[in-house]
C-alpha cells in the first residue's frame, strides 16, 4: 500500500509539473504576438516624442530627407504635416528670392522647388486630390512671383520654379486628377478670364498682359512637362474651351515670335510655333479635331488678324516649310481647290526662296508643286496653275530687282 501511494504521489507531481511547463512555454508567445492595428494603436516611438523635439530633429534634415521620412508611417506623416504648416518653417524654407543674377543661384532655387514638390507630394499621399491641392497650392498662391501679373521683373524665375514644383507634384497622376489640377489652377488664378481678356483685345494693345500669359502658360504648365503626350494634354486644356479663331490667337501668343513684324524672320523665331502646330495636328484622330479645324486654325495663323502689322509672305512660307510636307500640302491644296491661285503661287515662290536660304533640298519644293497640280482635275486647270506660277516668279523677281535698285539709290543719296 505504501509503494502504491508513493507511485500515485509521483504520478500526481509529474502531471502538475507538465502543466506548469505548458503554461510557461505558451504564455510568452501569446503576450508578444500583436496585429499591425494593435501596434499602431499603441503608438510608435516617434508618437511618444514631444512635438518640440521632433521639430528639432526635422530642422536638421534636408527637404528631400523629410519627404522620405514622411512615408514611414501615418504618425510621422501627421507630424511632418504639422511641422511644415508652421509659419517658422514656411519663412525658412519657402524661398522667395527669384530675381537672382547668377545662373548657379537660379538652378539652386529651381532644384529646391523640385524637392519641395516631392515633399508635398509624399506627405499628402493619403488625402483626396481636392484636399491635396487646397493644402498645397493654397500656401504657394501667396507668393507674388507665382501669380499672373503680380511680378513684372525681367528674368524672374518665379514661374519656372512654380512649374518645376507643379510638375514634380503631379508626376504619375492620372488624367482625371490632372483635369482637377487644371480646374483648380483656373479658379486660383482666373486664368480663363485673363485669356479671354487678352484674345478679345486689339492685337498688341495689351502686350504686357500677352507676355505675362505666355510666360505663365509656357513656364508653369507646358515647358516643364517631361514628354510630348503630357505637354499635349496641357496645351489641349488651354485651347479646348475656345472657338477656332481664338485657339489660333492663343497659339500665336504662346508660341509665335515676340516681335512678329518684319520680313524674313529666322528659323528659330518660328520653330516653337511650328512644333506646337505639329503636336496638335500631327495625329488629328487622337485629339478629336478634323482636317477642317486644322485648316481653320492655320488659316487664321497665317493671316493678319493677330499681328499689329501684316506678316511678310516669307514668314508664312517658312512656317509652312517647318510644319512639314503633309501640313504644307494640305494648306496649299485647300487654297487651290478654293480657286486662290494667285495666293498659292506667291506662297510657292517664297517657299522656293526659303528652301534656298535655309538649305532645304530644292527637290522637295518641286515635288510639292507636282502634288498640288494633281489637285486640278482637268488639263486646262493645270496649265492655268503652271502659267500663274510662272507669272508670279517673274513678278517677285521684278520686285526684288526694284527693291535692290531703290536701296542702292538711297545708299548713294545718303553718302
Amino acid at each position: 500500500m505504501v509503494k502504491k501511494a508513493a507511485r500515485n504521489v509521483g504520478k500526481y507531481k509529474w502531471t502538475k509539473k507538465s502543466q506548469r511547463y505548458k503554461k510557461t512555454h505558451h504564455d510568452p508567445a501569446v503576450r508578444t504576438v500583436r496585429t499591425r492595428s494593435q501596434s499602431a494603436s499603441s503608438g510608435s516611438f516617434f508618437h511618444r516624442v514631444p512635438a518640440e523635439v521632433f521639430g528639432m530633429i526635422l530642422d536638421k534634415l534636408s527637404v528631400l530627407d523629410i519627404s522620405v521620412l514622411s512615408m514611414v508611417s501615418k504618425d510621422i506623416t501627421r507630424n511632418v504635416v504639422d511641422y511644415i504648416s508652421t509659419l517658422a518653417w514656411k519663412n525658412k524654407t519657402i524661398i522667395q528670392r527669384f530675381h537672382q543674377p547668377s545662373c548657379l543661384e537660379q538652378r539652386s532655387t529651381i532644384e529646391h522647388y523640385r524637392s519641395l514638390g516631392l515633399l508635398f507630394k509624399r506627405c499628402t499621399l493619403l488625402l483626396p486630390t481636392k484636399d491635396r491641392l487646397k493644402f498645397i497650392l493654397g500656401r504657394f498662391s501667396q507668393i507674388p512671383c507665382f501669380m499672373l501679373e503680380h511680378c513684372l521683373t525681367p528674368d524672374c524665375i518665379g514661374f519656372s520654379s512654380c512649374g518645376v514644383f507643379l510638375q514634380t507634384l503631379i508626376a504619375g497622376w492620372d488624367e482625371l486628377e490632372c483635369h482637377r489640377v487644371f480646374n483648380f489652377l483656373c479658379e486660383l488664378t482666373n486664368l480663363l478670364q485673363k485669356i479671354g481678356a487678352v484674345i478679345t483685345a486689339k492685337p498688341g494693345a495689351k502686350w504686357h498682359q500677352e507676355l505675362q500669359l505666355r510666360l505663365f502658360c509656357r513656364q508653369v504648365l507646358l515647358d516643364p512637362q517631361p514628354n510630348q503626350l503630357e505637354h499635349q494634354f496641357w496645351l489641349v486644356q488651354l485651347l479646348k474651351p475656345l472657338p477656332m479663331v481664338s485657339q489660333a490667337h492663343l497659339l500665336f501668343i504662346l508660341y509665335g515670335p515676340l516681335r512678329p513684324e518684319g520680313e524674313g524672320l529666322p528659323h528659330s523665331a518660328l520653330w516653337d510655333l511650328a512644333k506646337a502646330i505639329l503636336e496638335l495636328f500631327g495625329q488629328v484622330e487622337v485629339k478629336g479635331w478634323n482636317t477642317d479645324s486644322m485648316l481653320a486654325v492655320l488659316e487664321e495663323l497665317t493671316g493678319t488678324l493677330f499681328i499689329p502689322q501684316p506678316w511678310h509672305v516669307e514668314n508664312i512660307a517658312r512656317l509652312l516649310v517647318l510644319c512639314g510636307s503633309n501640313l504644307c500640302y494640305t494648306v496649299l491644296a485647300s487654297k487651290a481647290l478654293s480657286g486662290r491661285l494667285t495666293e498659292i503661287s506667291r506662297l510657292i515662290v517664297y517657299i522656293v526662296l526659303v528652301c534656298e536660304k535655309d538649305g532645304y533640298h530644292m527637290g522637295w519644293a518641286v515635288k510639292l508643286v507636282q502634288q498640288i497640280s494633281k489637285v486640278f482635275s482637268t488639263v486646262p486647270e493645270k496649265l492655268c496653275f503652271i502659267q500663274q506660277l510662272e507669272n508670279m516668279f517673274s513678278e517677285v523677281t521684278r520686285e526684288f530687282f526694284e527693291f535692290s535698285v531703290a536701296g542702292e539709290v538711297v545708299q548713294l543719296s545718303g553718302e
